[in-house]
């Protein structure tokens, strides 16, 4: 998304992104990868679980509790207009940008 970021400001989008991760941990990230949104910490994940991204994972034969990677299109109200589920984050500014232009 950092590198499709005028494309996105342009059709309204904000970005948030949320972690576990403690902030400084987060700042560290977004300063090495030069991002231009904002990372926000829920390190209980108590706003991951809200949102049900938190939840049983599997990685390599192991399962653990993480986050899911899902991305939440949410209107100027508060209300979830759509749900990104399925995609890369190669092409995951693709996805948004196409469902904007066919929702418009």
């Amino acid at each position: 998304l950092r590198d499709n970021m005028d494309e996105l400001k342009k059709a309204g989008v904000d970005v948030l992104g949320i972690s576990t991760d403690k902030p400084e941990k987060l700042s560290r990230f977004a300063e090495k990868e030069l991002l231009n949104f904002t990372l926000l910490s829920d390190e209980n994940h108590q706003v991951c679980e809200q949102f049900g991204v938190w939840g049983e994972k599997s990685f390599m034969g192991k399962t653990y509790d993480g986050i899911h990677r899902i991305s939440f299109l949410i209107d100027a109200d508060g209300k979830i207009e759509h749900v990104f589920n399925d995609f890369k984050t190669s092409n995951h500014h693709d996805v948004v940008l196409n469902w904007l232009k066919e929702n418009a």
